[in-house]
């Protein structure tokens, strides 16, 4: 049986033994290494971060004695659920994040990371309930995350893409007025500056 490991575009926790492109942690342990079963509790620490899969050959016990290994279908899932690039692993991601965070919040400072993370963790979770915001469709950027009823849709282009842990799996129209919004403000204003995540292979064809 696969761990629930894998993280949905609303930030929660799933078992699907699709692989993402990305891994990450929200800062520390969270799971039980004994039970493996689905936390209680959805974070360590306000730092989520999503990392490449290899890093310098590490190797890791998935759901053992160390941090609680999270996994994504890709980055705009993770932006989604509230994570952001790990300045480790991802430095150059983190700091093209960063970069278009401050130019689209028009911050006269930038920001340590650790004041990102509070940022964000205002943005994305009210407790253990995901925060969602209320925003027109015809503003937001390629990349952002909305639920539509049940579902998950990720915007790019002129289409809206059906999400998936394994994938999107299908296409609808654009939407207009007002949806349910996943990403944090400050990802949309990081995207809408220009940063470009990851996506999913099925999401082709590339901008």
């Amino acid at each position: 049986m696969p761990l629930p490991n894998r993280i949905a575009p609303d930030g929660s926790l799933l078992a699907s033994p699709a692989r993402g492109l990305l891994m990450g942690n929200r800062g520390g342990r969270f799971h039980d290494p004994q039970t493996r079963a689905l936390p209680l509790r959805i974070q360590a620490s306000r730092q989520w971060i999503c990392c490449v899969l290899s890093f310098k050959n590490r190797s890791r016990h998935v759901w053992g004695s160390g941090y609680t290994e999270l996994f994504f279908c890709d980055e705009v899932t993770a932006l989604a659920a509230g994570h952001r690039p790990c300045m480790e692993c991802r430095r150059a991601d983190a700091l093209a994040y960063r970069a278009a965070l401050v130019r689209g919040l028009e911050l006269r400072e930038t920001p340590l990371f650790p004041e990102i993370d509070r940022l964000l963790d205002r943005e994305r979770r009210d407790g253990r309930v995901k925060r969602i915001h209320r925003l027109p469709a015809e503003t937001l950027p390629d990349a952002t995350m909305i639920r539509d009823g049940g579902r998950f849709l990720a915007l790019r282009a002129d289409a809206a893409l059906l999400w998936s842990p394994g994938g999107y799996v299908g296409k609808v129209p654009w939407p207009t007025g007002m949806v349910t919004v996943l990403t944090p403000p400050a990802s949309l204003a990081a995207l809408a500056q220009g940063y470009r995540p990851l996506w999913h292979p099925s999401a082709q064809p590339a901008a």
